[in-house]
Formats: structure tokens, sequence, C-alpha cells
């Protein structure tokens, strides 16, 4: 405990230093002024006017994080922690947010649902991004099934994709090499090639954008213990076209290709091993948008294709389809209200395969034709702004899902802004409800099935302010509380048979988030969050007490950018399965702090950027999962190249 207390310390003594610089600095600047965000009513609304703390990472932050991941990027924002991060490339990703699993995260991109239904949570797999295509982020946490529906439980995560070039033509190239090493290796042998190409532009009415990545990832061993390393390759596709027909009428469609390789070890031995994992993803779409006074029709239609095999001692095959289609009308009150009425249907299917005890062929374990399901949701959703500094954002949705019937969800997210000398002070206060469905797998796996899954059931309170100093700082506070019913487990039904199966007991998990943008000086800024989280004993797997990021981004002239980044996680339960006792058994991983910095210098304006990271700069040794190696200091190098 003394240990949180002086980082809570810290902490502290950073904002109250900030408050005083804040005072002798009179020609700050914070963009999260005019900041805009969508997330949590699908309009573009100012952020003082939103019900909810969002958190944004813009174009201009990406630029400044090259190098990272979109899950180590996300991964430094308040109350969430994706495990996997620090490890090798090629490690699943787990999202505990709030208190949360993967199966209660829904990821969107450009503002339509992306998920995997061959998925045991039906969740989307963040590696299969590539950070080079994305423009920026938004993630709303809390419950947000009225406006989402299925998944959106804890967060929503909404990746917006670069659009193309306002140029004729456009060539964007970037290059990065690195290191890959433990914190018992010092040899800094390059071993991480990340490569991406872009052609884009705008000729009249006619867009078009195609970019091309590639990861190459060796040098770690998936497991400590490992002698053999473990690459993860990586390829991404991705083409968007689009036609402005008139100012009323315009057509965007993409299609792209997400394929990955990840070597990994015996986890339940914890020996070097020669599996291997594939995923390859198929998405294609098309998104027509109507434009009329005061108001826009939109439709979102996507088909996703995911095929996974895993080669190991229990070879697995998956096949997975899965169709959306998001009709909505949004439609603007004199910029009082604003009301979006739509419908959500979705048509999801799964098989697979594996090779029976005794046998060398694959046989069929999970047939498509029963392994299906069609979800059909209609909702509505308000958004009042008053002249008097009340806003209120609601939702309702009628769920209805082919294996167990109608399920309505609910919002109500009021807020009060009270503008003053200084900026404003914003009081938010909501209650949601919201629902995950069962996945495919869970409803239909042979021997773990259970076609009577009812839907988890979530409830979350929310409570929070946001002071905002004009042009200096922000600062925001919101207590959470969330509620389980329902929880989907895989019980233990005796003689070594497991089901999946809705639990009668409740769980909780509570916490407090704090958030601070703060202008030190004019080149000086401080970003630092912390999130405190409490959850039930039977839920807390791998998820700190306490989290606490912080950066210093220091803007030394036009030029050149610097940045010295901290992450502190608290310590944490993890479990492992026993050769010997053939049970689960838990363990304590200690707490870790880390420390990274990135530099990056404009040779030439506008076309030519070099930068370069160091990761865990002090080479921490620390466990992020147990018996699994974790990265120690490594070196990035590489540069963005305009054209």
């Amino acid at each position: 405990m003394n240990k949180k207390t002086m980082l809570f310390s810290m902490l502290a003594i950073s904002l109250a230093t900030s408050g005083f610089a804040q005072q002798q600095t009179d020609s700050l600047e914070i963009e999260q002024l005019d900041e805009v965000v969508i997330t949590d009513s699908k309009f573009k609304l100012k952020r003082e006017n939103s019900g909810k703390v969002i958190t944004k990472i813009t174009r201009k932050d990406l630029q400044n994080l090259q190098g990272k991941s979109i899950a180590e990027i996300i991964n430094a924002t308040a109350g969430i922690e994706i495990n996997g991060t620090k490890s090798n490339a090629g490690q699943n990703l787990s999202y505990f947010i709030r208190g949360g699993r993967n199966r209660q995260v829904l990821v969107l991109i450009d503002g339509i649902a992306v998920t995997d239904a061959s998925q045991i949570a039906n969740d989307y797999d963040l590696r299969l991004l590539n950070a080079d295509q994305v423009e920026s982020i938004e993630i709303l946490k809390g419950a947000s099934s009225s406006l989402y529906g299925s998944g959106a439980s804890t967060a929503v995560i909404n990746i917006k994709l670069k659009e193309a070039s306002r140029d004729a033509f456009a060539v964007n190239l970037r290059s990065t090499i690195g290191t890959n090493q433990s914190q018992e290796d010092s040899n800094y042998a390059v071993e991480n090639f990340v490569n991406s190409v872009s052609v884009n532009g705008t000729l009249d009415d006619f867009s078009y954008l195609a970019s091309f990545g590639h990861q190459f990832t060796d040098g770690l061993s998936a497991i400590a213990v490992g002698d053999e390393s473990d690459p993860f390759n990586t390829y991404n596709g991705y083409v968007k076209l689009g036609y402005q027909f008139s100012e009323a009428f315009k057509v965007q469609t993409y299609a792209s290709f997400d394929s990955f390789k990840a070597d990994f070890d015996d986890g339940f031995g914890f020996a070097d091993a020669d599996n291997l994992s594939v995923t390859d993803q198929y998405r294609i779409g098309i998104s027509p948008e109507f434009k009329y006074n005061n108001g826009s029709i939109t439709l979102n239609v996507a088909y996703n294709n995911v095929e996974r095999e895993v080669e190991s001692s229990f070879p697995t095959q998956f096949s997975a389809e899965s169709f959306i289609g998001d009709l909505y009308n949004r439609y603007n009150f004199s910029d009082k209200f604003y009301t979006v009425l739509g419908v959500n249907a979705q048509q999801n299917e799964i098989e697979s395969f594996s090779i029976p005890f005794g046998s060398t062929a694959f046989a069929q374990d999970i047939d498509p034709e029963d392994a299906t399901h069609t979800i059909i949701d209609p909702y509505a959703n308000v958004v009042f702004v008053s002249d008097f500094g009340l806003n209120v954002n609601a939702g309702l949705r009628l769920n209805n899902h082919s294996e167990y019937g109608s399920h309505l969800v609910y919002s109500l997210n009021p807020s009060f802004k009270k503008e003053l000398n200084f900026g404003y002070i914003k009081g938010l206060a909501s209650y949601s409800t919201s629902y995950i469905a069962p996945s495919l797998y869970q409803l239909f796996e042979p021997s773990f099935g259970n076609s009577d899954l009812e839907p988890e059931e979530n409830t979350t309170i929310e409570v929070g302010a946001e002071v905002d100093i004009k042009d200096k700082a922000t600062v925001s506070v919101v207590y959470f509380n969330r509620s389980e019913e329902n929880f989907v487990d895989f019980v233990d039904q005796g003689n070594f048979m497991f089901q999946y199966t809705n639990t009668d007991n409740d769980f909780t998990a509570s916490g407090v988030e704090v958030v601070a943008d703060v202008a030190l000086t004019r080149t000086l800024k401080l970003r630092a969050n912390g999130t405190y989280t409490k959850v039930d004993e039977d839920l807390n797997l791998r998820i700190p007490e306490l989290k606490i990021n912080a950066a210093l981004n220091y803007q030394l002239n036009t030029q050149t950018f610097m940045s010295l980044s901290y992450q502190f996680n608290d310590d944490r339960d993890d479990a492992f399965f026993s050769s010997t006792t053939f049970q689960s058994e838990s363990v304590n991983l200690e707490s870790y702090s880390l420390i990274d910095f990135y530099v990056s210098h404009k040779l030439v304006k506008d076309k030519l950027t070099v930068f370069a990271n160091m990761n865990n700069v002090l080479n921490e040794a620390y466990e992020e999962l147990f018996g699994y190696s974790t990265r120690g200091r490594n070196i990035n190098i590489g540069f963005t190249l305009s054209l």
C-alpha cells in the first residue's frame, strides 16, 4: 500500500504543479477545447455537450505514437487493461475494461461492428489491425447496447480508418525496424520489421485509397523458459473507393484482407513446441448516405469471413461468416434535439473441425446449418442540448434473437454544464443496461455448448464531473458500478465434464477513473490517467486494482517532438493449469512500472519524418502473464515519407 500511496501522491503533486503553471502562462493551447465526438450519439457533438467522458486518440496523437500497435495505444487509456501487449508479438489479447472480459467489448471500424463468430467470446482480434491504416480512435466506456447492440457492455472502441487525400495523387510510406528481446537479452539484434504503403487521392467526385502493410517480428519465445523464438507474421491489404454523386448523395465501398501467423508454445507444460495459429479475415462493405434538410439516412452493410486454423497437439479448424446491416436515420431539430431511428440486422454462422482421438483425419464438430443465428434490433436514440446547460442522451433497443427471443435494453444519460469565467464545470450521470448474446461456440459446440443459454445482462451506473480551464487543462473524475446477471461460465458438471451455463450468482465491478490533460507551458503538456477497479473475487483474473498512465509531451520546436511516458500496473492474480494436480491453481503477479521514450523530427516539412522509440527504458523484469515472456528494453527507429 505504501507504493500505491506514493504513486497517488506523485500524481497529486503533478496536478498541483500543473495548476501553478497554469497561473503563470497566458498563451497555452489544449486541442480538446474544440474536440468533437460521435460515438455516444452517432452525431458530431462538442465534447463539452456529451454526457460521457470519451477518450479520443486523434491523428496527431497517432503520429506521436509511431511504432506501437493499436492494442498498445489503447492500453494506455483510462479504465483499460489489454493483457498480452507486452509479451511476444503473437500473444493472444485479453480485454479487461471496468472488470469485464473480451465478450463485453465491442469494436467498430468506421462505425460498423466487427466480430469473429469463430471465437469463443465472439470478439474482434486487434492483432488483425494495422496501425498505419488508422486515422483516429474513440473509446466510449460504459453500457452502450441501446445504441450498438450485443457486446457493448463495458466499452465501445470506434476505429476510424484513413480517408483519401484531397490531392489527385498521394503516396505515403512508413518503415520501422527494431529489436524484440526479453530483459535477459542484450545483443539488440534487429528482429522487428514493420512496413506500410498507401496510394490515395481524389479526382473530381471520385476518391480512392489502397494500402498494404506487413509486420514480421522474431527473437522472443512465447514462454519465459523457452529456448526457441516464436515469430509473428502479418499482412494487411485495404481498398476504399468513394463517389459523390451530388451534394446530397455519396457512396463508399471497401474491401480488406488481414492475415497473421503466430507461433506459440505449450502453455500447459510451459515447454517449447512447434505450434502455429493462422487467421485469415476478409471483409467487404458498402456505405451509402443520403442527406436532406436537417437529416441524413445511412446504410452500413458488411460481410466478414474468418478462416482460423490451429496446428498443435489438438489441431482445430474454424470457419465463420458474419453479415451485418445497420440502417439509421439522423435528424437534427434546430441544434437542440438530435434523433436517431434505426434497425440493425445480423446473421452469423460457424463451422469447426478437429481430429478425434485415435484418428488422423479432421472430422466436423460444429455444423453451420445448425450453428447459425440471426439478430434484428430496432433502436432509437435522442439527444437534447439546452441553452441553459442541461444535456440529455437517452436510448432504447429491442433485441430479437433467433435462439432466445426478445430482450429490451435502455439508457439515460443526463449532464449539466455550467459556464464560468475560467471555462466550465460539468456534472454527469448515467444509468444503462446492456446484454451479451451467447456466442455460436457457446451455444452449439457439441461437447461444451448449451442451446438453452440466455444472454448475459449488465447494468451500469456512472456519476462524474469534468472541469475545463480554458486553454490550460481538462480534468475528469468518474465513478462506475457495473453488475452482471446470467453470467455465462464454463462449469464443471462432474466426471471431467464441462458445459457453458448461466450462473445464478450476480457479480459486481466498481471503480474510479481520473483523467487529466494539462498544458504546463506552451510547449510542454502532461497527460495522465489513473484507474482504481474493485471486482468480485471470481472476476479478478489479471485485473490490476490500480493502474496509472502518464506522459510528458514536449514540442521542442516546429520540427522536433519528444515524449516520456510511464505506466504502473498493480499486482494481479493469474491462474494456470497444473500438470501435476490436474487442477487450475492461482498465483499472484507482482506490480511493475515501465518507462518509454519517443522522439520524432521532421527533416522535410510535410514530407519526411524520422522517429525512434525506446520501450522499457529501465529494462525492468516483470510478468504480464504467468509463465510467458515479456519484452525488455527495445529500440525501434523508422521514417514516414509523404509524396
